[in-house]
């Protein structure tokens, strides 16, 4: 565990995990100073709490002096690891590592890591309720939304955390060593910021780093290159989905059968958890129904942001889809999820900086429409459906060419659905 009494630390990127960072560092009576390159009101947001703390920060640049006399620097996960203010640091052998791996040197409590290409945030949070129904205090941690660094100080060594994982977090791990940790899947994404899929997958793989005999890592039976993941670890090995369980597996969905493997780790019944599924309604921005308008269901699948998501959203859909897609590229190959379009949406309206690769790749497919914006492309959605139809925003795309996340992409589609309402009838 590093000592950070009176050493200077350099945060690199503003937001949540910035400000988490910032806070716990203080506590630990390090001289805090926070650096993001970014200048807007969504960074400004934050600068109330840094005044209050009486923590130095900058935006719109990264100083080059002051990140050099930095003992420690600390990176929030949308920092590139081979960005400028990185390298400067790496060049004076600063010792670099992101707010998950601060946040776990000072959490006494039991982690259950989730990683994947799909499916974490439903899965971190089932985990989470299946063990609170156990009669557990949980925390519900990581990429679903609050930092692991925001809560350590609260956390006692009989307490669990459900912490979902993000490859970008995992490039910058030292220590940080979960009791489980599992694998959901893997598929293409982030292709933006990895050179190839085996680079991708070196990031996924050091969830089990330092993991050892002591500790599991339950992985994805039914995906062959997952599978053969168990020897590279030291934890001992559970497989979900292998057809091994004492009940029928065809009742569960592949992201409850990773939930019942967790339960059983902990020795929790399968009772316990039905009644967690059963209650469950989903998570917002995932496949969230926002209403039917004249017979047309508007639904929110604003989290889908690689091809992969949004094929499992089309494939979840029962109705004829009107589909808005878009955003910012993540170096996906669009062509693949031609057959679905074919078989499922009736048209395309695409907004965002991918638009026009999204239509190269998809021409033919369906009828495609372009639009400037998320409003003008409910506008044109709308009147492309029909009664009986759906209208899916399901991107394929990360947010930030014109949303600071995928949370506000979705926000912002259910109130341009709900603006609507001034011209039609609605109904709930």
């Amino acid at each position: 565990m590093i000592n950070f009494k009176d050493k200077n630390v350099v945060v690199l990127g503003l937001g949540c995990s910035g400000l988490a960072s910032a806070k716990l560092l203080k506590g630990l009576g390090a001289k805090v100073f926070v650096s993001d390159r970014s200048d807007d009101k969504k960074q400004r947001e934050y600068t109330d709490d840094f005044k209050k703390l009486s923590i130095d920060f900058e935006l719109g640049r990264h100083t080059k002096a002051i990140i050099e006399k930095a003992d420690y620097m600390v990176i929030s996960p949308g920092v590139p690891c081979n960005s400028e203010a990185v390298e400067w640091a790496k060049k004076k052998n600063i010792e670099i590592i992101g707010e998950m791996e601060l946040g776990y040197q000072h959490c006494p409590a039991k982690i259950i890591a989730t990683t994947g290409t799909n499916g974490k945030t439903t899965v971190t949070t089932l985990i989470g309720r299946v063990l609170e129904k156990a009669g557990k205090k949980v925390f519900i941690l990581g990429n679903i939304g609050t930092p692991l660094c925001s809560c350590v100080e609260q956390m006692q060594d009989s307490d669990f955390v459900s912490l979902e994982v993000s490859s970008f977090q995992l490039e910058t791990i030292q220590e940080f060593r979960p009791k489980v940790s599992l694998i959901l899947n893997f598929t293409p994404d982030h292709l933006d910021r990895y050179k190839n899929l085996a680079e991708y997958l070196e990031a996924k793989k050091r969830v089990f780093l330092n993991q050892n005999k002591d500790d599991f890592v339950i992985l994805n039976y039914k995906d062959k290159l997952l599978r053969s993941l168990a020897k590279e670890t030291r934890a001992k090995v559970l497989y979900f989905a292998d057809g091994s369980s004492s009940f029928d597996e065809s009742k569960f969905n592949p992201n409850q059968l990773a939930v019942l493997k967790v339960a059983e780790v902990f020795n929790i019944g399968l009772d316990v958890c039905q009644k967690v599924f059963k209650d469950f309604k989903g998570i917002e921005h995932r496949m969230e129904f926002v209403r039917s308008i004249n017979g047309i269901d508007f639904v929110n699948d604003s989290k889908a942001t690689n091809v992969e998501s949004t094929i499992w959203g089309l494939e979840n859909s029962t109705k004829p889809v009107v589909l808005l897609a878009g955003g910012r590229d993540k170096g996906s190959d669009f062509s693949t999820i031609g057959y679905l379009i074919k078989e499922k949406v009736k048209s395309l309206v695409l907004f965002g900086e991918a638009k026009t690769k999204i239509k190269n790749s998809l021409s033919g497919v369906a009828k495609i429409t372009e639009a400037k914006d998320i409003y003008e492309a409910v506008d044109l959605a709308f009147k492309e459906a029909k009664a009986g139809d759906c209208v899916l925003l399901s991107p394929m795309c990360a947010s930030f060419d014109m949303f600071s996340n995928y949370k506000e992409r979705g926000n912002i589609f259910k109130q341009a659905v709900n603006n609507l309402e001034s011209s039609c009838k609605v109904s709930k």
